[in-house]
């Protein structure tokens, strides 16, 4: 099978990517290498692929459509597995234009690519920001996605939309994936897992938003490229007798899943891992909720598990001290990140 792999320079497609190179796999991988966190931290992802002759890397922003077409001249791909997006709820207040760019422009794109090739399968990354305003907890795929409070989410519920008209009328098989909090070695450096430990361990405050009264759906990287791999052997069939009432579903080859680990932790429990992991107590500056952060995230997985037979099994004591021992070493070699 020949892959394409977007955002292979990123936390997930980089881990997707590398788990496909060890199975044999022939991989394509593009990244924009853009500038949201330090480069270097990319190239030292990129650099554990670099020894495997099924990887090819592309400098490439999926937003650019000569590109990408000339891509298309050079490969022909079973699967498309796009991990690529500008990410980050709070940034998306900062620079909308990135987000219009690379999540649209650059979605689009891809769809295209799918089109004309025809592939196997079209796997997404999606979000579970998508649920925005939305109560009701855990969060079902039959649940309503209208009313987001980022630009980040508006994008990705646009990238559902998006996928089902090229499902519907194109016949491409099309699967997006609620990420919800995705953690580990090698996380992005903006988000919370990453900036608490190397707060903790130079005896810096961190701080805690809304008061400490959050609860994420944390889930380990490993059980992520588990369900994205077992999803993207799982391609959605067209089936007229398929109900349209609800927004994951569709009489067209298209499905939308929740992927997270189906036991959100209250903040201050992760903290508390960090801590105990790190040997060392959070200086904690507690503080309101951000604009465009929802207090809970909470996954019911139930229709991934039917379909693809995924189940996460890190506990968070493990996960977080993997995450830990990865990052003192890591810094030790890299003291600039």
């Amino acid at each position: 099978m020949k892959y394409l792999v977007t955002g292979a320079a990123g936390f997930i497609g980089c881990e997707v990517a590398l788990r496909l190179v060890k199975e044999g796999h022939s991989v394509v991988g593009v990244d924009n290498l853009n500038d949201y966190y330090n480069v270097q931290y990319k190239h030292d992802r990129l650099e554990r692929l670099a020894g495997f002759d099924n990887f090819e890397f592309v400098e490439l922003g999926v937003e650019d459509r000569l590109g990408m077409a000339k891509l298309a001249e050079n490969h022909q791909f079973d699967v498309i597995l796009h991990m690529a997006a500008q990410a980050g709820v709070r940034y998306s207040l900062e620079n909308p234009n990135a987000y219009v760019d690379s999540n649209l422009v650059g979605f689009g794109n891809v769809l295209e690519l799918a089109r004309q090739q025809q592939v196997k399968h079209l796997v997404y990354a999606s979000s579970s920001s998508v649920y925005g305003e939305n109560e009701v907890q855990p969060f079902s795929e039959d649940h309503g996605v209208d009313h987001p409070v980022s630009l980040y989410a508006a994008t990705k519920k646009s990238n559902e939309v998006m996928a089902h008209s090229y499902s519907h009328l194109y016949n491409i098989p099309t699967t997006g994936l609620r990420f919800f909090t995705v953690y580990g070695p090698w996380g992005r450096p903006d988000m919370a897992p990453f900036l608490f430990t190397k707060a903790i361990l130079n005896d810096q405050p961190i701080k805690v938003f809304n008061h400490g009264n959050m609860r994420r759906d944390f889930t380990y990287i490993d059980d992520i490229v588990d369900g994205v791999l077992k999803t993207a052997a799982c391609p959605p069939v067209a089936d007229a007798s398929v109900k349209r009432s609800s927004p994951a579903q569709s009489s067209a080859p298209y499905q939308v899943f929740n992927i997270g680990n189906s036991q959100p932790v209250d903040l201050m429990e992760f903290i508390r891992e960090i801590e105990k992991a790190a040997g060392k107590e959070a200086v904690k500056n507690f503080m309101e909720i951000q604009p465009g952060d929802v207090p809970v995230t909470y996954a019911d997985t139930t229709r991934l598990e039917e379909v693809t037979g995924y189940k996460p099994d890190t506990p968070l004591a493990e996960g977080v001290a993997k995450t830990v021992t990865w990052y003192v070493d890591y810094v030790k070699r890299n003291p600039q990140i």
